[in-house]
């Protein structure tokens, strides 16, 4: 099977919980993550801290994540580990070819993320119609800008 788009390297993580407090104290003052911006959408029901580990284009995000309110959903706090981000080359070949061989994706179609790339997130769970999904984990497609391409390829 031949696919028109690569997956170049993790972009991010994301983790949740009732409280940003106990993840910035661990990610940030125990293990020393640099904080790099600040995202709130009451939309998705986040309140998110962009934390950065690495730097230039093997930088990785590392997204604190609380609900603005627990009782609404997304509850981005569950599970503690909400999504990972993967670098894609070609993130509109690869939403269309993967829509063709039945993948699931969450509803938003492309849009721009948190850090301003565009984005589409493989849903979780699978269902009749798209038999093909993440596998229980909700796994986000980032567009790659050219700097991370470039790098990335070269290493290879």
């Amino acid at each position: 099977m031949t696919r028109p788009f690569e997956i170049l390297g993790l972009q991010q993580i994301a983790v949740g919980g009732a409280s940003k407090e106990p993840l910035r104290r661990l990610w940030v003052d125990m293990l020393g993550l640099t904080p790099s911006g600040h995202f709130v959408s009451e939309k998705e029901n986040v309140d998110e801290d962009i934390l950065t580990l690495g730097s230039g284009p093997f930088q990785v995000e590392v997204d604190l994540m609380q609900p603005i309110d627990p009782t609404r959903s997304p509850r981005v706090d569950q599970p503690a580990l909400n999504h990972i981000g993967l670098w894609v080359d070609d993130l509109v070949l690869a939403v269309e070819w993967l829509t063709a061989q039945g993948m699931r994706f969450a509803p938003g179609g492309i849009r721009k993320g948190a850090a301003g790339h565009d984005v589409s997130f493989l849903h979780p769970k699978a269902n009749e119609q798209f038999p093909i999904s993440g596998a229980g984990v909700l796994i986000e497609l980032v567009q790659a800008p050219p700097e991370v391409i470039a790098a990335r390829r070269r290493r290879t």
